[in-house]
């Protein structure tokens, strides 16, 4: 069996096969934040991810404390932007707006986590195969040491005025998620998988 080290930082950690199978999306958080040396120790651990010739192609902005604040209103005028939320001014539009960002800025952390676009289609792939797989490798670290993530795949992050509004540029530079990142609050029950033989063929000759 593979394992991660015990004890790191003072925090008792578990084996990467039961995080695997215990790891939970997280939808509600605590609001105690997750420390920086925390988040670099869960982050240094991703990035033992596979890659194709050591590109290492993933970038993370990590938004926390104040720096939601902006991150979230860029998300809003996204959401009007592109027409999941009403330009108007009215009272119902307005208490959505305020609902919405106050359950974005509650969660403590949001990674965005983009990546370089390789003009080349196969380096492309492999590049956001990789981001992919860091990813996953961060969830798993993270749920080790008892913090929570939740993958997220919005509409605003495929809208180049939001990459725009976050220094980002849509022609050249892709982003891949954004993961709500905290302690969590309430951890969802284990639903069942289907039998990898429904979706297994093996090919002998």
């Amino acid at each position: 069996m593979l394992y991660i080290k015990r004890e790191r930082h003072g925090v008792s950690v578990i084996d990467i096969l039961t995080a695997i199978k215990e790891r939970r999306s997280i939808h509600t958080f605590k609001r105690e934040e997750v420390s920086d040396v925390l988040l670099q120790e869960i982050f240094t651990i991703a990035s033992w991810a596979p890659n194709h010739y050591l590109k290492e192609p993933w970038q993370i902005k990590m938004y926390q404390e104040g720096g939601k604040q902006a991150f979230v209103e860029a998300i809003m005028t996204s959401y009007q932007r592109i027409g999941m939320i009403r330009t108007t001014n009215d009272e119902k539009t307005k208490r959505m707006i305020q609902s919405m960002s106050k359950f974005l800025l509650d969660i403590p952390h949001h990674a965005l986590i983009y990546f370089k676009k390789d003009q080349n289609k196969v380096r492309y792939e492999e590049d956001y195969s990789a981001v992919c797989a860091f990813i996953q490798n961060a969830q798993l670290t993270a749920w080790s040491y008892g913090v929570g993530m939740l993958w997220t795949i919005t509409p605003f992050m495929h809208d180049p005025h939001f990459a725009k509004h976050i220094g980002l540029d849509a022609d050249t530079e892709k982003i891949a998620a954004v993961m709500q990142i905290g302690y969590p609050e309430k951890i969802p029950q284990k639903r069942k998988r289907t039998p990898i033989k429904e979706k297994l063929e093996i090919i002998r000759t």
